[in-house]
């Protein structure tokens, strides 16, 4: 359908639903737009006020990324319910009447790219919301080798959170200089990267790195790459991330925090890496460490800073998880906060 056929769909819709009013401040009246998504249809609504909405539908369980709150577009979460259902929406909803002309328009872009992917109706929404802003950023050097070796393991762990949940991508918390590079109210875990043949060594930064959070256990990831022709490049990971995750434009936010940017994809086509090995580690009581609360429990006052020490685990007396448990970690990450 054309822009502006969705347009008149739109138009006709709120104005069906503007002929008779809200009858309680909570309320909505809505309409079918008749394009339907895998998790149901979107609909126009109204509010008690007369303002426009468009409501996308989406899984109970999944986050929505924080959005417009402004006095012109607003974008919240909420849960619809009927006589014979209850739903969860994204809802978007325009504040200013007198912008509905404007509104209608990205709604429209809204309504064209949802149809073209039902299997995820908020990811549409975002992208369609995206087109709409304009990214401006410096250009930067490349990313070092090590930095690629680096971003290469973190982006494992993000693609298989990414596959149990597609809201996976907010919990990586890395690029924005957090001490644990994925954290949630459930745990931490910790990625290190080498492409060392022998031993198996982690180089940790700060004194904090290998504490584990207040809200859960602490696990560290570790990953050998070895140069491949056949193995896999940064570009296709960053690929299959935005693919599984509900909100690409953050995802590429992060990615450019970390100076991942798509001007030198080509340039990091290039490497290719194949994982030869994966241990996860409980970074428990008996793990090699040294951590500022430790030092403190111990006595020993803290007056030193930009501390670096390099683990080795060949010898480490923590046991890797077995690799049936390692989703286990993952699940656990994942889950709601209570």
């Amino acid at each position: 359908m054309s822009t502006d056929s969705w347009r008149d769909l739109l138009a006709e819709r709120w104005a069906e639903l503007e002929s008779e009013p809200v009858t309680s401040e909570r309320r909505l009246r809505v309409a079918d737009l008749s394009v339907g998504t895998d998790d149901g249809a979107l609909l126009a609504a109204v509010d008690y006020e007369g303002n426009r909405h468009l409501l996308v539908p989406m899984k109970s369980r999944q986050q929505l990324r924080r959005g417009p709150d402004g006095p012109v577009l607003k974008l919240r979460k909420r849960p619809l319910e009927d006589e014979t259902s209850y739903r969860t929406y994204a809802d978007l909803g325009c504040l200013e009447q007198n912008l509905n002309d404007l509104f209608a328009t990205l709604c429209s872009d809204v309504l064209d790219t949802a149809e073209q992917l039902p299997s995820n109706p908020v990811k549409a929404l975002y992208r369609a919301m995206d087109r709409w802003k304009s990214l401006f950023r410096v250009q930067t050097a490349p990313l070092s080798g090590e930095r690629i070796i680096g971003l290469f393991g973190e982006l494992l762990v993000l693609v298989a959170m990414l596959e149990r949940d597609p809201s996976a991508h907010r919990l990586w918390l890395g690029p924005s200089g957090h001490r644990h590079d994925f954290s949630s109210p459930h745990g931490a875990v910790e990625v290190k990267t080498s492409t060392r043949t022998e031993g198996r060594r982690a180089r940790i930064h700060g004194l904090d790195q290998l504490e584990a959070p207040d809200s859960g256990p602490l696990h560290l990831a570790w990953f050998r790459l070895e140069p491949s022709e056949s193995g896999g490049c940064l570009p296709e990971l960053v690929d299959r991330a935005l693919e599984l995750c509900d909100d690409e434009t953050s995802l590429r936010g992060l990615l450019s925090q970390v100076g991942y940017h798509p001007a030198d994809v080509e340039r990091y086509g290039e490497t290719r890496f194949a994982t030869t090995e994966q241990r996860w580690y409980p970074v428990e009581k008996d793990f090699p460490r040294l951590t500022g609360r430790e030092l403190a429990e111990a006595g020993i006052p803290v007056t030193v800073e930009d501390v670096a020490y390099t683990v080795d685990l060949s010898g480490t007396p923590s046991a890797p998880l077995p690799e049936e448990a390692i989703g286990a970690v993952l699940d656990a990450l994942l889950q709601e906060p209570a």
